[in-house]
């Protein structure tokens, strides 16, 4: 069974084992997480289906899902429209694969499961990538309720820049080695 840890009115995280009772530092002890089926999952306060968040209600706000195959987590948490999914998370103490933080590799690639996301700045993976349901997270705005996964990172490093660096597999040449070593 799933078991879902609420950490602060926006967002959960499902875990496949059950997890510790955790408390985050900026939670003090006026917000205890706690531990609920996913069922009895519910709208934050301050969200509704078509109003962004309190700060701002005329911005739509959906939810997003990662599954995180690296640490065997799931994570769902609220994203406004004007919002990169990878900020969000993390004001929301989520932690998510990413490095460069603008578009340009392939850490946070994610594959798209469900929904739909803009990624107009997205420079770490092509265009056949993108038709191809990759996404990177930290230059990612949600269009719509939004299910992703993901995606080890040197594998779609690989797709996006192998056949441009890769010449097939090295084979070991003996002889050239003996010559090479032979001039030392």
């Amino acid at each position: 069974m799933d078991l879902t840890v609420a950490c602060n009115p926006s967002y959960t995280a499902v875990y496949r084992r059950p997890a510790p009772r955790l408390q985050l530092a900026s939670q003090k002890s006026s917000l205890k997480c706690r531990r609920k089926t996913t069922s009895e999952m519910q709208t934050p306060a301050g969200f509704t289906a078509q109003a962004g968040n309190s700060h701002s209600p005329s911005i739509p706000t959906h939810k997003v899902t990662v599954h995180d195959r690296q640490r065997g987590v799931v994570h769902e948490f609220f994203v406004p429209e004007d919002q990169y999914i990878l900020h969000t998370a993390e004001s929301q103490n989520i932690s998510l694969p990413f490095a460069c933080r603008h578009g340009c590799c392939t850490s946070c690639a994610v594959r798209v499961k469900s929904g739909q996301l803009r990624q107009p700045e997205a420079l770490g993976i092509s265009a056949e990538l993108k038709s191809k349901g990759y996404a990177l997270l930290c230059v990612g705005f949600p269009s719509s309720d939004l299910e992703v996964e993901t995606q080890d990172e040197d594998e779609v490093y690989w797709l996006q820049f192998g056949r441009y660096f890769a010449r097939g597999p090295v084979e070991r040449d003996d002889y050239a080695l003996e010559l090479a070593m032979g001039d030392e």
